[in-house]
């Protein structure tokens, strides 16, 4: 029987029509073991306000993808502000309601950006909710009633995956998000597999084993982020899970792509438009040449050298225009010092090797 517990970790800012429409989803799948948790980034609009009257039932949320189901409602909310989570209680009540009734919400006093708002939310179920799996999950999704069941019950008994991530497509149903994250020789590329194909093209689509997986919806072994930490908080937002993936491969663990897992992914509509000169694209600059010099060998990165530079010289423009040149320089020196605190040098280099084509 697959009852493994899982914390499923939300996290939302500015978005409260997505999260409503993800938690909505998420109360409808046929897990039997899991605990919500919602981490609310400072939101600077009524997102509080907006989720709690949806767990009162209030709110009726409309989507392609399900019916409303008001048989569960009220959700319980358990509320808490991120500067009392060090000691802090979980009413035995509320342990005991079934998942699909309860709401964990942790309020940030500031944005702490994708991997810090996610941190909060694991270090509490790590220390108050014990679960053996740990799941990411963006707000602007919407799960499959079968994807939780078909993502413990494909890893739980093999100990060697530390992480894996769901078939992940846009919301016509028809387009790919991705397959797992993907390391390209050509340009040296960061991107997700398959990203904007049709999933009709993959008529024999199994589950494979991936580089990493994509935090849209991923999920870790909690043994597994003990050993290889959580997102590395400098990181802000982009790239951090990747640099995840690396640690856990270093660590020795693999990552799989489980197919009948199926979430939906709207990719980018939470988060706003980008503009030429803003701060995504800065931390999208500066943490793709973090995971280069943290990771990637010097003959790949001067057989690349004429990108990497017009890399540098933007991000240069962009540092000094968000006034974050010495903050940069730092965070570089933070991962130049990590390369070299990698111990199993060859591991790194047959990771490489292996995964980037």
């Amino acid at each position: 029987m697959v009852n493994e517990k899982v914390a499923i970790v939300i996290l939302n800012y500015n978005g409260w029509q997505d999260t409503i429409e993800c938690l909505e989803s998420v109360y409808q799948i046929d897990y039997p073991n899991y605990d919500v948790i919602l981490v609310d980034n400072a939101s600077s609009e009524d997102s509080i306000v907006k989720i709690k009257e949806y767990c009162d039932g209030k709110i009726k949320v409309e989507s392609k993808f399900f019916e409303y189901n008001p048989n569960n409602k009220p959700i319980m909310v358990a509320e808490y502000e991120k500067n009392e989570l060090e000691d802090c209680s979980i009413d035995p009540d509320f342990r005991n309601l079934p998942s699909n009734r309860k709401l964990i919400l942790i309020k940030n006093d500031e944005n702490y950006g994708f991997a810090g708002g996610n941190n909060v939310g694991v270090r509490f179920a790590m220390k108050y909710l014990k679960p053996e799996f740990i799941l990411f999950l963006n707000n602007d999704t919407v799960v499959d009633e079968k994807f939780l069941m078909s993502l413990v019950g494909k890893i739980k008994d093999n100990s060697i995956i530390g992480s894996a991530q769901s078939l992940l497509l846009r919301k016509d149903c028809e387009t790919i998000d991705s397959l797992g994250q993907e390391l390209k020789m050509r340009g040296l590329q960061i991107s997700d597999k398959a990203m904007g194909e049709k999933i009709s093209n993959y008529k024999d689509i199994k589950d494979a084993e991936i580089f990493g997986p994509c935090c849209a919806a991923a999920i870790y072994r909690s043994e597994v982020l003990n050993k290889i930490g959580f997102f590395d908080e400098d990181f802000f937002y982009i790239y951090e899970d990747v640099d995840l993936s690396f640690r856990n491969r270093l660590a020795g663990f693999k990552s799989y792509l489980i197919v009948d897992s199926m979430v939906f992914h709207k990719r980018g509509i939470s988060g706003g438009k980008d503009k030429t000169i803003s701060m995504k694209s800065y931390f999208s600059l500066r943490n793709y040449l973090s995971i280069l010099i943290r990771y990637y060998p010097s003959n790949l990165i001067i057989r690349n050298l004429p990108k990497i530079l017009y890399i540098i010289s933007r991000l240069f423009v962009s540092s000094l225009y968000f006034k974050k040149l010495n903050e940069t320089i730092m965070f570089f020196y933070k991962s130049l010092r990590y390369r070299y605190s990698i111990e199993d040098k060859l591991k790194l280099r047959m990771i490489i090797k292996e995964w980037v084509r």
